[in-house]
């Protein structure tokens, strides 16, 4: 009967067999894709929920209205970006994965990101705390 230490040191093995691991990433990857999509589809949700619904549950008179439609816009850009780029990174990566090497992920995308999200949180906050 094998001993448990056996029995994981077996798993361990098959677990890291050469053929398991291009599996596991291909997998991660499609994975990753999922997550920007989740992200472009929440970024697109509020969006969409800043630019109809935010002047009317603001209490915000018509002047302000346009504010609340442009962060609306900005944020479903947004979104729509992180589905275009979680696209082309999957691609990308599945690529890389079929040569047998790999892609580091692109920092001035991830800079793109950031920034454009503090600029749109920074500007719903001050379309919050200011106009009216």
């Amino acid at each position: 009967m094998p001993t448990p230490e056996h029995e994981i040191a077996q798993i361990d093995r098959e677990l890291h067999q050469d053929g398991d691991a291009p599996r596991r990433t291909h997998l991660a990857n499609e994975r990753t894709f999922l997550a920007w999509w989740r992200s472009g589809l929440a970024a697109m949700t509020v969006g969409f929920a800043v630019g109809k619904f935010g002047p009317a549950v603001g209490n915000r008179g018509l002047d302000d209205e346009w504010a609340y439609v442009t962060l609306g816009v900005g944020f479903v850009l947004l979104g729509v970006a992180f589905i275009l780029y979680g696209l082309s990174r999957r691609r990308a990566v599945d690529t890389a994965l079929q040569a047998g090497r790999r892609i580091p992920p692109d920092d001035a995308w991830f800079a793109g990101f950031t920034v454009a999200t503090t600029i749109l949180g920074a500007g719903l906050l001050a379309v919050l705390l200011f106009a009216g």
